[in-house]
């Protein structure tokens, strides 16, 4: 009888207990759902709150492109057309490749052919008016405003057209083409229209990069490239003039590019050469001062025909520029882009070309 009273209370004392751990087993189980369903609230509240951020910044980016006249943009530009898929929805856009695929190389350049402003616009019809034009079908790696000084040599103009744009185009560069006009008789004075490009190409466009070309000079091989680089760049190496080679090591006539920043250490180019020579070197002597060096592409590449011409009038050897440039140093920081004065007296886009005409003075 004994025996059966205890088996009876040891019985009775584990159903408390079992029930127990049954009931703390159940709200544990209780508390896991509902932290599961936290975390899965939190989750997706998170989920779509990302989903609203990122369609915020396409929308964003999309209106910073229009603003920026980027192809990508609902408005176009010269040579930047917006591109779609065929839904309606514009394309990726993706910077263009380091080398363009376009190049093709040794280029065949003749002067014997008849050339006019009307068959360079012809076959140039992705250039718009001034002289612009961007990839159609990538972001330019670069902006790049090509600047020349003129005055009177419009049939050699016609060839640098002709000839230059389709370069450029194949370049993949976002460029634009300024002829700086020098008005009146005066002497001429190439590197004062040059800084007079600079500064007038900068109200049109945020341009980074500047290449500076005597209006008579075309390069042989389109792997050449018009473009800056970490140094400023001498690209008419290897001219026919001086029998396809460097005249001397310090030569940097004819065609180079410089960037924004290259050009603002060295205060741009003199403003005092009046007539022909001297500036060029006035140039290399700013840039070595400030610790830069000059680049150049190879020798083969770097090749360039000149337009055999007579020497302009009004533009006799400068009996100064030896005194000049001897002292560079003691000038440059007070001589250049900062003393710049001219006056502007008409900016008209032409349909290949921006013409701007200026009276930069007298000596």
């Amino acid at each position: 009888m004994a025996s059966a009273l205890s088996s009876s209370a040891s019985a009775s004392s584990a159903a408390p207990q079992s029930t127990r751990n049954f009931n703390f087993l159940h709200r544990l189980c209780k508390l896991v759902v509902v932290l599961c369903f936290l975390h899965i609230s939190v989750t997706l509240l998170y989920y779509v709150r990302s989903l609203d951020i990122r369609s915020a910044f396409v929308r964003n980016q999309q209106q910073r492109n229009r603003d920026d006249g980027d192809p990508t943009g609902a408005s176009t530009g010269p040579g930047s057309e917006a591109l779609y898929n065929g839904t309606g929805t514009p394309k990726i856009w993706k910077n263009c490749p380091q080398t363009s695929p376009l190049l093709v190389g040794p280029l065949r350049v003749d002067f014997n052919i008849e050339v006019s402003l009307e068959l360079a616009a012809k076959q140039n019809p992705q250039v718009g008016p001034g002289g612009r034009y961007r990839p159609a079908d990538c972001r330019a790696l670069q902006k790049v405003a090509v600047i020349i000084p003129f005055r009177k040599r419009e049939p050699h103009l016609k060839f640098w057209l002709y000839y230059l744009h389709p370069i450029l185009r194949r370049q993949q560069l976002d460029y634009g083409v300024y002829v700086i006009n020098q008005e009146g008789d005066e002497t001429f004075n190439r590197a004062k229209l040059l800084n007079v490009g600079y500064a007038e190409a900068l109200k049109d466009y945020d341009y980074g990069c500047f290449v500076f070309s005597d209006v008579d000079l075309i390069p042989m091989d389109d792997r050449n490239i018009y473009k800056c680089f970490g140094q400023p760049r001498h690209l008419s190496v290897s001219m026919d003039k001086f029998g396809f080679r460097l005249p001397y090591n310090q030569y940097f006539g004819g065609v180079s590019s410089m960037s924004k920043e290259q050009y603002l250490k060295i205060n741009g180019f003199p403003n005092n050469y009046w007539g022909w020579g001297g500036e060029d070197d006035d140039i290399f002597n700013r840039l070595a001062s400030k610790g830069m060096s000059i680049s150049r592409p190879s020798g083969d590449v770097g090749k360039c025909r000149m337009i055999r011409h007579e020497r302009d009038e009004r533009n006799d050897p400068n009996p100064q520029r030896f005194n000049r440039i001897a002292h560079t140093r003691e000038t440059m920081n007070k001589d250049g882009i900062r003393s710049l004065s001219y006056k502007l007296l008409s900016k008209e886009k032409l349909a290949l070309y921006t013409k701007i005409t200026v009276d930069i003075g007298k000596p």
